[in-house]
C-alpha cells in the first residue's frame, strides 16, 4: 500500500508540474535551447577552473568506488534507466538537502558548489565502461543541468551524451550545460571510466514565472520522490558506517 501510495503521488505531482512548464519555458531568461553557452552564466568559468581540486577530492572518493551507492539504490524511480552496478553516484545535495558527512570529507567541492547560484543538487556520477543511460527527460523545467567533465576516458568522443538531436562528448575540465527535459542518452562506449560533477541549479526566469518556480521546488524537495531518495541514502550511509568503511578523507 506504501509503495502505491508512492507511485501515484509521484505521478500525479509530475503530471501537474509538466502542465506549468509553459510558463517555465515563457519566462526563461536565457532561452530554451537544448545546449547553453557557457557565457550565459557568470559562474561558469571560475567553477570549470576549479577542476582539479574537485578532482582530487573524486580519486580519493574512488578508492571505494564498490562502495558506493548505484543511483537506482537512493533514487528507486530510476531503476527503468539503471538496473545494474554500473553507475554510482556519491551525493553532496539533493534538492537543498545536505549529506553533511560527505560535504565535510570533501571541503574543496563544497566551497566550489556555494559559487554556483540557485545550486540544489549535485553529486559525482561515476559510469563504468561501457554503460548506456537509455533515452529519458528530466523531471522539471524549472532547473537546468551541469556536468563538469573530471574523467573522461578516451577516445572522448565515445563517451558521449545526446540531448535532444543534438550530440556532444565531455572533455576534462570543461562542463556541458544542458536543459534535461529534452530527451536525452548518454554512452560510454570506452574501456575506461567516466565521472562527472553533476549539478542542477535553478533557471533564471522573469516575474512571476520565477515565484512560481520557487514554490514549485519547494514542494519538489518536501515530495515522496525526494523524501524517499533522502531516507534510501540516510540508510546507506547508516550500512556503511556499520561496516567500518570510513569515508576517507582528501588530502
Amino acid at each position: 500500500m506504501k509503495d502505491l501510495v508512492y507511485r501515484l503521488t509521484v505521478a500525479v505531482g509530475a503530471f501537474l508540474v509538466w502542465r506549468l512548464e509553459r510558463l517555465i519555458a515563457w519566462g526563461s531568461r536565457v532561452g530554451n535551447p537544448a545546449f547553453f553557452r557557457h557565457e550565459q552564466f557568470a559562474w561558469v568559468a571560475a567553477v570549470d577552473a576549479q577542476w582539479r581540486r574537485i578532482r582530487e577530492e573524486l580519486e580519493v572518493v574512488l578508492r571505494r568506488r564498490e562502495d558506493l551507492p548505484n543511483f537506482q539504490d537512493i533514487s528507486r524511480g530510476q531503476v527503468g534507466l539503471t538496473n545494474d552496478d554500473r553507475w554510482k553516484t556519491f551525493f553532496f545535495y539533493a534538492y537543498g538537502f545536505q549529506a553533511p558527512q560527505i560535504c565535510v570529507r570533501c571541503p574543496e567541492t563544497t566551497r566550489i558548489l556555494a559559487q554556483i547560484p540557485g545550486m540544489k543538487t549535485a553529486f559525482f556520477s561515476i559510469l563504468s565502461p561501457g554503460k548506456h543511460i537509455p533515452r529519458h527527460r528530466g523531471p522539471y523545467k524549472g532547473v537546468i543541468r551541469y556536468h563538469l567533465g573530471l574523467i573522461v576516458p578516451e577516445p572522448k568522443e565515445r563517451c558521449r551524451i545526446q540531448v535532444g538531436d543534438e550530440i556532444r562528448h565531455w572533455e576534462e575540465g570543461r562542463s556541458l550545460i544542458f536543459d534535461d527535459t529534452y530527451p536525452h542518452q548518454v554512452w560510454n562506449d570506452t574501456d575506461g571510466l567516466r565521472a562527472v560533477l553533476f549539478v542542477d541549479f535553478v533557471r533564471p526566469l522573469r516575474f512571476p514565472a520565477n515565484v512560481l518556480n520557487g514554490i514549485i521546488l519547494k514542494l519538489i524537495a518536501w515530495s515522496p520522490f525526494v523524501q524517499d531518495g533522502v531516507a534510501n541514502y540516510k540508510r546507506w550511509e547508516a550500512t556503511f558506517d556499520r561496516m567500518g568503511a570510513e569515508l576517507p578523507r582528501a588530502p
